[in-house]
């Protein structure tokens, strides 16, 4: 069985355990090409990517600390009818560039609609038809994307990581349930109290311990 939460970098020799024509094999031959991005990014981006498209269509995809950009570029592939995508974090790796090029070697649609930008999350402008999206933002970069989305009233998915107990709101909950989650849980409500839809998923624990995927739109 593949390891699908090790952090060494996919390349060319890993080129045979994606051998099939499948729109995920096809983006993972991509990746090991590039040889840049580590085998737990692909299936976390992966996973979370295809659980966001099931519910959210459409839009600018807004990718929020985005590192190499791989969430943003499959949401455009899972869904065409988001014209553009804008990957924003304070430091774009080299390879991010690396990594958009042997993606569009196989899908040339996607050469001019994906622009990455290096600066800090606060100060990016959305829109209300946005798509605002982050993979593992650390502890309150998470917090600070969903307020970013909700001021402008914006769809949103999130995969939270690296809790910080020590700032994030618990929302009196440590009694019943550990803290990270009591953190998470509190985001949700949250999100509610702000008049949106929220929806509760996991990706695959075998990819990442940290694996709640938080959903949320306006109702």
């Amino acid at each position: 069985m593949m390891d699908r939460s090790s952090r060494n970098r996919l390349n060319e020799r890993h080129l045979p355990l994606f051998a099939s024509e499948t729109l995920f094999d096809r983006i993972a031959r991509a990746v090991c090409r590039a040889g840049c991005l580590p085998r737990k990014e692909l299936f976390e981006a992966w996973e979370t990517a295809r659980r966001v498209r099931r519910r959210f269509r459409g839009g600018r995809v807004v990718d929020m600390a985005c590192g190499h950009g791989l969430l943003a570029q499959i949401l455009l592939l899972l869904d065409d009818t988001s014209s553009a995508a804008l990957a924003v974090d304070r430091r774009i790796p080299k390879s991010a560039a690396t990594l958009a090029a042997a993606l569009q070697a196989d899908w040339p649609r996607l050469s001019g609609r994906v622009t990455f930008l290096e600066q800090d999350i606060g100060e990016i402008p959305l829109t209300p038809h946005d798509l605002v999206v982050s993979a593992h933002a650390c502890g309150g970069l998470t917090d600070l994307i969903l307020a970013r989305a909700v001021a402008t009233g914006a769809r949103v998915a999130v995969l939270p990581c690296c809790h910080d107990l020590e700032s994030a709101d618990t929302g009196g909950l440590l009694g019943w349930m550990d803290g990270p989650l009591a953190v998470d849980a509190t985001r949700a409500a949250r999100l509610r109290a702000r008049g949106y839809r929220v929806v509760t998923q996991t990706i695959p624990a075998e990819i990442t311990p940290k694996n709640r995927l938080l959903l949320a739109e306006p109702e």
